[in-house]
């Protein structure tokens, strides 16, 4: 009975990850075959544009954020900047004199901050918005550095009445500086150069991210405005406003570069604040978008489109099932199993592998490295499943938690990240203890399926992948954790 179990639960987990693996060849598929987007009509006449630049606690960023901002090519008299400042640290006095040399040369530049972070970055969009009166509005978070160009680019396609939102593509200012920020840089490529364009095309839901975008105001408010009851107020935003008939723009040509995220804690919060909110926006959504007046292949998209980390309790689960499937196997003797198991690997990792080349020919990687790239960037992608599964887990079971900003560090390919101060460091030493244990689970299940014999060949590849994952962001958590803890009792010894 166990073993039935077992293998039940295993078949069901590795269906739902290939039902979305072809998820994804689907979406390929659609971006290959479409068409560029129409363009925007030449304006003569620009409109007023406020940039409101929501930062907290970015000492290391908002000089470089203000300049580059400052920078914009657009007309000075029709350019407002809100820096949206809830910041509790010294960045306060960085911004407040770099905007003071901006306002001394004729940018109009205002320092607007709040008593409290109510709401937190959904909370101070919503106030800079109560204190403009333009009806468009440019996002930009701490970690970019938009191109001069950016809004005469964007601002035309709003002459149709109907586009409350423009998107930019994310491009990455620091891909190469680690093996890290390489994972990431692939993984969002994905996102980025099909998924999103494949959506806009074929005009399925498209989610504004968060930054490098901007906004009609009458699409925010006719849309109910910015709400911080889920930890993704661009993504429920978004899906609200495209519910009440508005249409939204991405520019895949138009790159805004950013920064990864340079240590492993930062990218596991990142990571855990995007998919915790995307099942929260499920739960919000899912009725409206299921009864929203569009096809059905559209609907099922976008219920497909906000469910998607659910895949990751599955491959969590997967993970953990496999080296008990491949002992049931050999005691068993189930000769079709190893079968089943191939077909169903290939099939979800072809897809899969396509969707990511096609994503970095598009960015211009040579093809010498995109097998090394995607290979590592599913791999690092892995090691995630846990840390991904709980903030997954908390959002199905109505666990709220605050918003946790992605501490910046100003790294650049050409200068990599400076050293940080302890207080600026958020690892712990306990933060990777979970997936060293999966990867010392998975060793086990390399060794079982090593000795099975040439059948156990699939397992034994997959074994290796979550062992080599599930390590090497364990590994980075315990060393970045015990680098964090010495230099907090240097600090401490020194106060």
């Amino acid at each position: 009975m166990l073993a039935t179990l077992i293998l039940v639960t295993y078949y069901a987990a590795l269906s739902v990850l290939v039902t979305l693996a072809l998820y994804r060849l689907l979406l390929t598929v659609v971006y290959l075959r479409r068409g560029e987007e129409p363009g925007p009509a030449e304006l003569h006449d620009f409109p007023h544009v406020t940039v409101q630049l929501p930062v907290y606690n970015e000492r290391y960023v908002v000089e470089r954020l203000l300049r580059a901002t400052a920078a914009l090519d657009y007309p000075r008299e029709r350019l407002d900047i809100q820096l949206l400042d809830d910041s509790t640290d010294g960045s306060v006095e960085v911004a407040a004199r770099v905007i003071e040399a901006l306002r001394a040369e004729g940018v109009r530049v205002a320092h607007l901050r709040r008593s409290d972070r109510t709401g937190y970055k959904a909370g101070a969009l919503h106030y800079g918005l109560q204190q403009s009166t333009s009806e468009y509005f440019a996002v930009f978070d701490a970690d970019f550095v938009p191109d001069p160009g950016f809004l005469k680019r964007c601002i035309g396609y709003f002459a149709n009445e109907r586009v409350g939102m423009v998107q930019a593509r994310w491009e990455h200012l620091n891909r190469r500086e680690s093996l890290l920020t390489q994972a990431q840089a692939v993984l969002l490529d994905g996102h980025f150069v099909v998924e999103q364009t494949a959506r806009a095309r074929s005009h399925r839901f498209l989610n504004f991210n968060g930054t490098a975008g901007i906004w009609r105001r009458s699409t925010i408010v006719q849309a109910g405005g910015w709400s911080h009851d889920t930890l993704t107020e661009d993504l429920d935003l978004s899906y609200r406003a495209q519910l009440q008939g508005w249409e939204f723009r991405y520019l895949t040509g138009l790159a805004a570069p950013a920064e990864i995220p340079t240590d492993v804690a930062s990218f596991k919060s990142q990571q855990h604040r995007w998919a915790k909110g995307s099942i929260e926006c499920l739960r919000k959504l899912a009725p409206s978008v299921a009864r929203a007046g569009r096809s059905v292949a559209i609907r099922g998209e976008g219920l497909l489109h906000l469910s998607a980390n659910l895949g990751y309790p599955c491959l969590l689960a997967v993970s953990i099932l496999l080296p008990l499937v491949v002992g049931l196997r050999s005691s068993m003797r189930l000769p079709m199993a190893t079968w089943i198991d191939i077909a169903l690997c290939a099939l979800g990792c072809s897809a899969v592998w396509l969707f990511y080349w096609v994503s970095l020919h598009r960015t211009g990687i040579a093809a010498s490295m995109r097998p090394i790239l995607i290979l590592w960037a599913l791999v690092v992608d892995t090691g995630m499943a846990w840390h991904k599964s709980l903030a997954v887990f908390e959002a199905l079971m109505g666990y709220r938690t605050g918003f946790v900003r992605t501490p910046k560090s100003g790294s650049t390919d050409q200068q990599p990240t400076p050293s940080k101060p302890a207080t600026y460091v958020t690892s712990r030493l306990r933060d990777g203890l979970v997936e060293c244990v999966l990867a010392c689970w998975s060793a086990l299940g390399v060794g079982l399926a090593w000795q099975s014999g040439p059948e156990a060949l699939p397992a034994l590849l997959f074994l290796g992948g979550f062992m080599v994952g599930y390590g090497y962001i364990g590994g980075l958590a315990l060393w970045d954790g015990w680098q964090a803890a010495r230099g907090r009792r240097s600090l401490a010894a020194s106060a």
